[in-house]
């Protein structure tokens, strides 16, 4: 085959450092925005960014040639500098870690309207209860006990 075709939607999550609720309301839409823009500039296609006070949840196509670890590195590091240098809030960190997931094209609406309604979502379940039910259903053994902030 002469070309090379992919479909490479991958789920993302992260959280602030230690899941303070920083993220404010008044500039989390320019942070979104922020966001996407650090995965066009590397040639990734953002599809869905959303989340609440405490983390973010990023829906996105990327390139064979991307590393999914490189690719969160830069864009935590970058949309950390942004909170700094636009909004002045120096305690502003993600947390280290993540959680990544493999997308299914054919279940890409659900997901979109899963992280598009985080708000909502977010009134009944708390951050550590969604992310452990996203592991679970991923398959990864995951304790939120043996975490380390």
């Amino acid at each position: 085959m002469p070309s090379t075709y992919t479909s490479l939607n991958y789920h993302f999550v992260f959280s602030t450092k230690r899941r303070v609720r920083i993220i404010n309301p008044s500039w989390e839409g320019e942070l979104h925005a922020f966001l996407g823009g650090c995965l066009r500039n590397i040639q990734g296609s953002p599809l869905e960014i959303g989340g609440d006070l405490d983390h973010v949840h990023i829906l996105t196509g990327l390139r064979s040639k991307h590393r999914v670890c490189d690719v969160l590195c830069d864009v935590k590091s970058a949309s950390s500098r942004w909170v700094h240098e636009h909004w002045g809030l120096r305690s502003f960190e993600w947390q280290v870690g993540y959680g990544a997931f493999s997308a299914n094209a054919f279940n890409m609406m659900k997901l979109r309207n899963y992280i598009r309604n985080q708000k909502e979502h977010h009134k009944k379940v708390s951050f550590e209860t969604e992310f452990a039910e996203l592991m679970r259903m991923a398959g990864i053994d995951f304790d939120w006990a043996k975490q380390k902030d």
